[in-house]
């Protein structure tokens, strides 16, 4: 039996082979922004029932801004991957739609109890079906090209970031009593309707591709003072914000409306040219 395996001593220089391939660090990093987020929010939720509720309002502030970061990151570096975006996915369900339903239900909803509970789970499952339809919606290759600059609903951060208008207007010192509690709901229950609708609501993607040079220096000047303003009257400039983009959903969905007729004529008009004209074999043929 030893004739058949003799005993061998490895050689201690042969290259030992790898079990799984080396990651670069590109495709990592925005990984690691996109689990920040995830942070923030779950934190968020610890800060809400521990009765602090202004940091955790600017915790989900905060994962709304890394969760605009992080894809951006991923082109740059060229860093995408599927796993990068099915994280993504998660995290922005978790921070956009548990975390800031589960806020307000400790903020004014608990007032409610069952109904409360209701609209809690009702905002949070919408995210959910919102997130999903956008996903089937990326892998779209009929979608034309102008339609990418509009979400289908609301996207989950300015979901989040505007239902916490209530909080938003109790830090200016807004009364928030027990009889509010209903408005809120209605109101949280109106913004879950808004996810899973139809309604056309501008991205803005287009904007900031290729700047004038003219504009440079006035756009730095008013990004400092943006910022400026957000740091020193955050809770002024977040519900300024919240108004502003209820505001503008109606001109989405009419600036949508007009260009989907365009294009509707454009492709008829197509089809009109490219249609074979009617043979003729002579005077009095059918």
């Amino acid at each position: 039996m030893s004739e058949l395996f003799p005993p061998f001593a490895p050689d201690p220089n042969e290259p030992r082979k790898r079990l799984f391939k080396p990651v670069p660090f590109r495709v990592i990093a925005p990984n690691i922004i996109t689990l920040i987020a995830l942070c923030l929010g779950l934190t968020a939720i610890r800060l809400a029932y521990e009765g602090r509720m202004e940091p955790a309002v600017i915790a989900i502030v905060a994962a709304a801004f890394l969760d605009g970061v992080d894809g951006r990151v991923a082109r740059l570096l060229k860093g995408t991957s599927r796993f990068g975006a099915e994280l993504d996915s998660l995290a922005d369900f978790v921070n956009f739609g548990v975390t800031p339903a589960l806020v307000l239900y400790s903020f004014i909803l608990h007032e409610l109890k069952a109904i409360g509970w209701i609209a809690v789970l009702v905002f949070a499952i919408a995210m959910a079906l919102r997130l999903a339809r956008f996903n089937v919606m990326l892998d779209d290759p009929d979608r034309p090209e102008w339609q990418k600059n509009f979400f289908t609903g609301m996207p989950a951060p300015a979901g989040a970031l505007t239902s916490m208008l209530p909080l938003y207007l109790s830090f200016l010192g807004v009364p928030m009593g027990v009889a509010v509690a209903p408005i809120v709901l209605v109101y949280l229950l109106g913004l879950a309707f808004l996810m899973v609708s139809t309604i056309p609501v501008y991205s803005g993607k287009s904007i900031g591709k290729y700047v004038p040079r003219h504009w440079v220096l006035p756009i730095f000047v008013l990004s400092v003072a943006a910022f400026g303003l957000l740091v020193s009257f955050p809770f002024e400039v977040l519900t300024a914000i919240t108004l502003l983009f209820l505001a503008t959903i109606p001109i989405s969905a009419a600036r949508y409306r007009k260009l989907d007729q365009a294009h509707a004529a454009g492709v008829a008009e197509a089809k009109g040219e490219q249609r074979p004209p009617l043979e003729s074999t002579g005077p009095g043929s059918i």
